[in-house]
């Protein structure tokens, strides 16, 4: 299980940050790295190494270089494809298991999203996660913002999130949110959602919540899935807007040919969230 910390202040998890520089040194070196290559690359005894990454994901760096190929995308196209069937299986109920979680969700209403937040408050903290620090938010229904600053400063984080809802008013108070945040990482109990997005946006971020762990689909899938078929570039736009990374699982939507497409927080935390959801599942 994965405990989730609050912080005095942003700082990117040791784990993840180790993972992350695996994943540059699986790129750079030829396929099939021995275990002592991949930690000599890192600076760390091959001990050290495997301890990290077996506590990390639950598999050997052996067996997790596969989930960080470049390939795996178009793998897990070939092997983990889930087809989202009709439109009728999304937008029809807010409660059940998705994904894994135990998730209960509400949609703002179009008025309350086009008033851009006036009179809501929004609560917010900087979390570790098993991707490094992450800022969350939330209101009294749920989270409604969730961003990994591997890639990005705290202050582009923040700026990021708040400028989705520019009159709402928010207090550091991660307290109020932690249990949230702390119950998606660690994949049980009971999360909460705030959904605050234009109609077909939410409709679209409805249809990633049938996406089981370990499993992906496309972008075009998912738009004969919320009944517009040729929308696909406006789908890939609603995915790109998706404001609550991980839970809301953007990360499962490919390119039909099996490119990872591209990812709000940056390509490096897609790859290593796919990776790292494919070992649990096999484990």
């Amino acid at each position: 299980m994965t405990h989730v910390q609050t912080m005095a202040a942003p700082d990117t998890g040791y784990h993840y940050n180790v993972m992350r520089r695996a994943i540059a040194a699986i790129d750079a070196g030829e396929p099939g790295q021995t275990l002592e290559q991949l930690a000599a690359g890192m600076g760390m005894s091959p001990a050290h190494f495997q301890r990290l990454f077996s506590r990390w994901v639950g598999v050997s760096p052996k067996r997790y270089q596969q989930y960080l190929t470049l390939g795996h995308a178009k793998a897990l196209l070939a092997e983990r494809f889930t087809m989202i069937e009709t439109a009728g299986s999304v937008g029809l109920s807010g409660t059940g298991r998705l994904h894994d979680l135990f998730v209960r969700w509400e949609a703002m209403s179009p008025g309350d999203f086009a008033r851009k937040g006036a009179g809501l408050e929004i609560r917010y903290g900087w979390f570790e996660t098993p991707f490094g620090a992450a800022l969350a938010m939330g209101t009294d229904k749920g989270l409604c913002g969730l961003g990994f600053l591997s890639e990005s400063s705290p202050e582009e984080a923040m700026a990021d999130l708040t400028r989705r809802w520019p009159e709402a008013r928010y207090v550091e108070n991660p307290e109020a949110i932690g249990p949230w945040v702390d119950a998606a990482f660690a994949q049980r109990g009971d999360t909460a959602l705030h959904m605050m997005g234009a109609p077909f946006q939410i409709k679209v971020w409805e249809a990633l919540l049938t996406i089981p762990s370990g499993q992906v689909t496309t972008y075009s899938e998912i738009a004969g899935a919320v009944g517009h078929p040729r929308a696909v570039r406006a789908v890939g736009t609603a995915v790109g807007r998706n404001p609550v990374s991980f839970l809301i699982p953007c990360h499962r939507a490919l390119r039909k040919s099996g490119g990872l497409g591209g990812y709000h927080w940056g390509l490096p935390v897609k790859r290593a969230i796919l990776a790292w959801e494919s070992a649990r599942a096999d484990a």
